[in-house]
C-alpha cells in the first residue's frame, strides 16, 4: 500500500533518491492555488476567446480579509462623524444659548387710614390674621409633586424645591432683609438674568424692570429693624407644565414682619413694634438646564406692602411706617401725561385695618 504523499501506482521508476522528489517541500495545496495572482485559462477558454494563456485574479477574490477591514474602517469613520454631528446639534447646547425673559416687576405701597397700631410683637401677631401663620421656612409648604406630560415626578419636585428655596432666601433671610449681602439669592438666578439682577440691586429704578424689591425683600435698615426674628408666612406654591421643555411655579405668599425703629444715637425712638405686611406673588420658570443646575428664572413679581407712604420710593428698599405714624395727607405723585419720555404713574392702595 502506498504511503502518504505517494502516487497510488507507487513511485515511478527512474526517480532518484528512492522516490524522494526534490520539490516535495513545496506543497501546492488548494489555498496556495487560490491565492495565486495569475490563473491559467483552460484550453477551451483560449480557443473560444482567443485570450492570453493566463489571467490576473481579482484582488477581492484573494483578499477577503482586506474587504472586511475596509468595511470596519468605514463604520468607525461614520461613528465618529455621527458623534461630532450630535455634539454640534446637542439640544442642551442650543437651550443654553437662549436669552431669558426679563423680569417684570410691580410694587404697590399700601397706605394706612390712620395711625399705625403698636405694641409687643406677640400681642400684635395674636390680634392679627397672622396668628395662625407658621414661622419662617415652615410656612412655605410644598404641594404633592406629580409627574406631568413631559416631566417626571422627580423633576417636578426639583422645580418646587428650587422655588421654595428662592422664596425663603429672598424674603426670610435676615441678612437680605437688612440690606446685607445678596449672594444667597444671586446664586439661584438663571445666568441669563444676572445682568438685570445686578443692575436692579446696584442702581434700582421704578421702571418695571429694575426694582430691587422685585427680586427680594429689603427693608430700610437705617430706619427699621426686626423686632421679632420669627417671620410669619402663609401661602401656596403651584406648578404647571407650560411646554414640553418648561415648567412654571407660582408662589403666592403673605409675609408678616414685626418691626420697630432702628437705634438713633444709641437709643430707639420707640419701644413699640408694629407689623409690616407683604403680599408677594412670583412666577418662576424652569427649563431642563435650570432643573439640573438648581436655579430659577424669575419672570414676574407682584408686590403689595404696607403700611407705606404712597410717595415712598419702593424700588430700592421698603421703608415701613412705624407705630404711631400715619400717611397724613400723603398722595401719589403728580403725573403729567404731556411730559415727554417714558410714561410713568404712581400706584398706591389703602391698607385695610385688621
Amino acid at each position: 500500500m502506498a504511503g502518504p504523499g505517494e502516487p497510488p501506482e507507487g513511485t515511478p521508476e527512474g526517480v532518484p533518491g528512492g522516490g524522494e522528489d526534490e520539490y516535495r517541500s513545496v506543497v501546492f495545496d488548494e489555498s496556495f492555488v487560490r491565492a495565486a495572482r495569475l490563473q491559467e485559462f483552460s484550453a477551451q477558454e483560449r480557443l473560444d476567446d482567443h485570450a492570453p494563456a493566463v489571467r490576473s485574479r481579482r484582488p477581492w477574490a484573494r483578499a477577503r480579509g482586506s474587504r472586511q477591514a475596509l468595511v470596519l474602517v468605514i463604520l468607525i469613520a461614520l461613528a465618529f462623524a455621527t458623534a461630532i454631528y450630535m455634539g454640534v446639534r446637542h439640544p442642551y447646547q442650543q437651550q443654553a444659548l437662549r436669552s431669558a425673559e426679563p423680569l417684570r416687576t410691580t410694587v404697590i405701597p399700601l397706605a394706612p387710614r390712620g395711625a399705625v397700631p403698636g405694641g409687643a410683637p406677640a400681642d400684635l401677631f395674636r390680634r392679627s390674621p397672622a396668628a395662625t401663620f407658621r414661622s419662617g421656612a415652615e410656612g412655605v409648604t410644598l404641594p404633592a409633586a406629580r409627574a406631568s406630560r413631559s416631566f417626571s415626578e422627580s423633576q417636578v419636585l426639583a422645580a418646587l424645591d428650587a422655588a421654595k428655596e428662592y422664596v425663603v432666601r429672598s424674603a426670610l433671610d435676615p441678612d437680605v432683609l437688612t440690606g446685607g449681602a445678596v449672594r444667597s439669592v444671586r446664586v439661584l438666578i438663571d445666568p441669563a438674568q444676572l445682568a438685570q439682577f445686578d443692575r436692579s440691586v446696584e442702581r434700582p429704578a421704578a421702571d418695571g424692570r429694575h426694582a430691587a424689591t422685585g427680586w427680594l425683600i429689603r427693608l430700610d435698615a437705617a430706619k427699621v429693624v426686626l423686632a421679632d426674628p420669627k417671620i410669619r408666612v402663609h401661602g401656596t406654591l403651584s406648578v404647571r407644565e407650560t411646554s414640553p421643555d418648561q415648567l412654571e411655579v407660582t408662589g403666592d405668599h403673605t409675609i408678616v414682619y414685626a418691626v420697630h425703629a432702628a437705634k438713633n444715637g444709641g437709643k430707639r425712638a420707640s419701644v413699640d413694634a408694629s407689623l409690616f405686611t407683604v403680599r408677594r406673588e412670583v412666577r418662576l420658570r424652569f427649563d431642563r438646564d435650570d432643573l439640573r443646575d438648581h436655579r430659577v428664572e424669575v419672570v414676574q413679581s407682584y408686590l403689595q406692602a404696607g403700611p407705606l407712604a404712597c410717595s415712598s420710593d419702593t424700588a430700592g428698599r421698603l421703608s415701613p411706617l412705624l407705630a404711631g405714624e400715619s400717611a397724613k395727607a400723603d398722595s401719589p405723585a403728580d403725573t403729567d401725561p404731556y411730559a415727554p419720555g417714558r410714561p410713568t404713574a404712581a400706584v398706591c392702595g389703602v391698607l385695610t385695618p385688621k
